[in-house]
């Protein structure tokens, strides 16, 4: 993967710049998704640029988490491809999709609520630990050494998130917008060049939202994370977003600079019912 956390200058340190800032580091094209007789997705066309937030809106029912389980190896297209880094995925499972650098957020939190933040976030360092499950169980010599090391990192994520206070407790027992927050802190601990966030604000008050714009942009713009969110609230996706996708019922209507999407009569009478 292209991100390593480690201690420094910041929680993560570049190693791979194979596709550089600006460029497709993504690309969906021509997707379609059925269920049956019922199309979940029509032709969907669009990419996701390196260093972005790319952001994928619209009505109930447009499409949207279908086409972030597309994306990330949980659904398989009938027709059309996804290509990561310049390499076209064919019945991609999720395991791969995080291997290749691809983790996620879900629109219901899914944490393992009887565990503690630090466990939980623990939980999305399993991909990188070379140590088998004996090993680990046995938690001695190498074992033990590369908990320690992961251990680290996951206290370097919950400290940039200010989560400290709740380290030690169980997820279950926290605010809605905390377990959001928890969430997020294992999507990062998987080390993502590819972020996909299911409707992070969904939920929360207005200081949670700002909290987790906060963090967001900085997982962006300071850790050069690529993101894709789905999200409902308007301002968070003209404020955070550098383009924006528009899907109703399955298809794309538009696709652009926020500003651009706003202002087209597809997008209003579609979704937004008014002109802002």
């Amino acid at each position: 993967m292209s991100n390593q956390i480690i201690g420094g200058p910041g929680l993560f340190s570049r190693r791979d710049d194979s596709v550089a800032k600006g460029e497709p580091l993504l690309t969906v094209e021509n997707v379609s998704l059925r269920f049956g007789g019922v199309r979940a997705i029509s032709d969907v066309s669009f990419d996701i640029r390196k260093g972005e937030v790319r952001a994928i809106i619209g009505p109930n029912g447009a499409g949207k988490t279908s086409m972030l389980n597309v994306i990330n190896g949980f659904y398989h297209p009938q027709e059309g491809r996804i290509s990561f880094r310049g390499q076209t995925r064919r019945r991609m499972r999720p395991s791969h999709a995080a291997a290749q650098g691809i983790s996620r957020t879900f629109q219901n939190v899914a944490l393992f609520k009887g565990m503690s933040t630090l466990d939980n976030i623990m939980a999305g360092r399993t991909l990188h630990m070379k140590r088998g499950f004996f090993w680990q169980l046995w938690r001695h010599g190498p074992a033990l050494d590369e908990e320690i090391r992961h251990r680290r990192v996951v206290e370097e994520i919950i400290d940039f998130l200010e989560i400290e206070a709740v380290r030690k407790t169980p997820v279950g027992k926290l605010p809605y917008g905390l377990q959001k927050r928890v969430e997020l802190g294992r999507a990062l601990a998987m080390e993502p060049d590819l972020l996909l966030l299911d409707e992070p604000m969904a939920g929360m008050n207005l200081e949670e939202k700002e909290d987790m714009c906060r963090f967001i942009l900085d997982v962006n713009n300071a850790f050069g994370v690529t993101i894709a969110l789905i999200e409902h609230d308007m301002g968070v996706v003209m404020d955070l977003s550098d383009r924006v996708v528009v899907l109703e019922y399955g298809r794309k209507i538009a696709d652009g600079a926020p500003d651009e999407v706003k202002a087209s009569q597809a997008v209003i009478d579609a979704y937004l019912g008014v002109a802002h």
